[in-house]
């Protein structure tokens, strides 16, 4: 299902997202540059999952609740 597989990418997002995070924090001269990365990954992961719950939230063995 495409759905499915669409939020198993989000999922992939927000866990680059949340290793972009650490790495800000053990890496103080690039840590700016890395949050701000880290914030358009989560945004763009975000996005995805507010299409999916728009475009396909009919589809059958949807979960609207996962996160």
């Amino acid at each position: 299902m495409p759905a499915t597989r669409i939020l198993a990418e989000v999922r992939k997002l927000q866990m680059v997202s949340d290793s972009l995070d650490v790495l800000a924090s053990d890496n103080a001269p690039i840590a700016e540059a890395l949050s701000i990365l880290s914030g358009s990954v989560r945004s763009s992961a975000t996005l995805l999952e507010i299409l999916v719950a728009v475009k396909l939230k009919s589809a059958p063995g949807l979960d609207p609740g996962m996160n």
